[in-house]
């Protein structure tokens, strides 16, 4: 890599990959498994970095890496349920004392599900992406997403009923 394609590619580690380690975070449910997540999405766009043109597209790109390294993770991982009780990395900061209560419960309830339930809900509902967009990004039917979250969203509410008082913001 020449250098000032270099020194780019530094400066977006440096400016993005604290909202990668967020999703990241989402996605694996442990701060260890997010950092690696994290660095190996890094290390295969820095690989294609100097094919990378467009500005926009590059976080795109890292987190699409980030997306398929994740679902192959549990696709060679045998059903295990995990349970972590790691940090979150995320800083509470004035005006948040009131929803600290709210955000243990979720990360939890969270932390209870299956990587794949997990990884759909992150998807769908962090990211923001539609059950289409999701289904091409993993490589699987619409059907197959559109039942998953329903599944996930079920278990969320049954590991913490008290999440169901909460209403969306909007």
């Amino acid at each position: 890599m020449d250098p000032g394609r270099e020194a780019d590619f530094r400066q977006f580690v440096i400016d993005r990959s604290g909202a990668l380690f967020r999703t990241a975070y989402l996605l694996t449910g442990d701060r260890h498994a997010a950092e690696e997540l994290v660095k190996t999405a890094l290390v295969k766009t820095a690989v294609k970095w100097r094919g990378l043109r467009d500005p926009a597209a590059l976080e795109g790109y890292v987190r699409r890496v980030m997306y398929h390294e994740q679902v192959s993770r549990w696709r060679r991982r045998s059903r295990v349920t995990e349970v972590s009780a790691g940090w979150l990395p995320e800083q509470i900061g004035d005006g948040h004392a009131e929803t600290a209560d709210l955000r243990l419960v979720m990360r939890d309830a969270l932390a209870r599900l299956t990587p794949r339930q997990r990884t759909m809900l992150v998807l769908r509902y962090f990211e923001d992406l539609s059950e289409t967009e999701i289904a091409r990004l993993l490589g699987v039917r619409v059907g197959s997403v559109r039942s998953q979250i329903y599944r996930s969203l079920e278990r969320l509410k049954k590991a913490a009923p008290e999440l169901s008082t909460v209403r969306e913001s909007g």
